[in-house]
């Protein structure tokens, strides 16, 4: 997930960065639990007008109820064949039974399902390519009926037609107020940049290279990974960058540029690491040190959940 405030984004990542901190998931545990949970003591440290921006596996019953109970707009991406349906249509007078809780079905991967859209915008990004968005309103999923959300159809006739670049999104939008359509793509691109904030840790800052044994092990590594990343943020504003002949110097300094800085500041300043071992046959174990066997931990996968069959009426 990834929190957007216009203008303000900057701002806010400041304001509230001594505030919050890494957790790890537990194997029990699902990505939309977390983030629930993280929303919770989240919300109130966050300004009006915020916006969260999540993937395709959050649109769910209780992440949109979550979303709607903490008053917070959301944009997420959307499945092409996710069920949404329409408002239910009023009850006759004097029907016996329960009123109906859904309306007609709406679902991306069957156009005959569509309708007249409610809004329209064509128009071009920041490439100067052309795009179309189409909005249909008052949506709502079955496990959370009570929630309105609107959905968004992004048509890209440049695009490549692969996974990474496709010609045609889907996206759900959650809030107050609908969404304009010539807002949808603006918005969610910023979502982007919390993907390369990860490659970042992982390829830059070695995240996943630490070889430890203990999950509170790596833990601590996660928090010092977080440290160093929030020094190379706060360092941006110093002047001091290495730029490939390639860059652009006129735009904002990223965090990898400050980083190439390092190796001349850490030949200054020293290290706290011993020195390297001289190489040869190592001397091995001293006599009388206690030895005992590395624990071991079972792996733990997380089973795919089974597709819930109808049964066939006699």
């Amino acid at each position: 997930m990834a929190i957007f405030d216009g203008d303000a984004l900057a701002t806010t990542a400041q304001q509230l960065g001594s505030d919050l901190s890494q957790q790890r998931m537990a194997s029990s545990q699902t990505a939309v639990e977390v983030g629930i949970a993280h929303l919770e003591p989240l919300r109130p440290l966050l300004p009006n007008g915020v916006r969260l921006l999540a993937d395709r596996w959050y649109p769910t019953g209780p992440f949109l109820s979550a979303c709607q109970r903490l008053a917070i707009d959301a944009l997420m991406r959307l499945k092409r064949n996710r069920k949404l349906y329409r408002v239910a249509p009023a009850a006759a007078p004097g029907a016996r039974g329960a009123p109906r809780k859904h309306g007609p079905l709406f679902q991306g991967s069957k156009p005959e399902t569509w309708g007249e859209p409610d809004e329209s915008w064509q128009g071009s990004d920041d490439a100067g390519k052309p795009i179309q968005v189409t909005a249909w309103h008052q949506l709502h999923f079955r496990q959370a009926s009570e929630v309105q959300v609107s959905g968004y159809r992004v048509v890209r006739e440049h695009a490549r037609g692969t996974r990474r670049d496709p010609v045609e999104s889907w996206f759900c939008w959650v809030g107050s107020a609908p969404l304009p359509p010539s807002e949808v793509v603006s918005t969610y691109r910023y979502r982007f940049s919390h993907e390369h904030t990860y490659r970042f840790l992982k390829q830059d800052l070695f995240w996943t290279k630490a070889r430890v044994r203990t999950p509170e092990q790596f833990e601590r590594w996660s928090l010092v990974v977080a440290t160093a990343m929030n020094h190379l943020v706060l360092a941006r504003s110093l002047g001091q960058a290495q730029f490939r002949p390639w860059e652009n110097r006129r735009e904002v300094v990223t965090p990898r540029q400050v980083r190439r800085c390092m190796p001349t500041i850490l030949a200054q300043l020293g290290t706290p690491a011993h020195a390297p071992k001289v190489r040869g046959k190592a001397p091995g174990w001293r006599k009388g040190t206690p030895r005992r066997r590395t624990e071991r931990f079972a792996v733990i996968k997380k089973p795919k959940p089974v597709p819930k069959t109808r049964r066939k009426r006699a």
